[in-house]
């Protein structure tokens, strides 16, 4: 078993999650939620972020606007829409049952 790979997948596969989990705090610019998951110790390159923030704004699940800077180019902060409040409400929701069921595992083996 390669422990780096699975544990890397295991990332990636929550990260969309934690990213609409984010957003819905607050509208935000995406160095912020950069600087937010590193604080969790989800480690995430703007080229790995801005791809899935793409995505997710052309599946409906974020929009954005932007906002001038005093310090440069105007920027963008992106925002749920409500598409995006329901699939993070479902996500939540699976996580739950997920955690669940792995823990009730993990507990049964230690």
């Amino acid at each position: 078993m390669n422990l780096e790979n699975t544990i890397a997948q295991m990332r990636k596969g929550i990260l969309e999650f934690c990213i609409l989990a984010l957003i819905a705090e607050e509208e935000v610019y995406p160095s912020d939620i950069i600087e937010k998951l590193k604080q969790s110790r989800l480690i995430v390159v703007e080229g790995t972020l801005y791809p899935l923030l793409a995505r997710l704004k052309n599946e409906g699940l974020l929009a954005y606007r932007w906002i001038e800077s005093t310090s440069g180019p105007p920027r963008k902060y992106y925002r749920l829409t409500k598409s995006g409040e329901i699939s993070l409400q479902q996500l939540r929701k699976a996580w739950r049952e997920l955690d669940l069921a792995v823990n009730s595992i993990v507990k049964e083996s230690e």
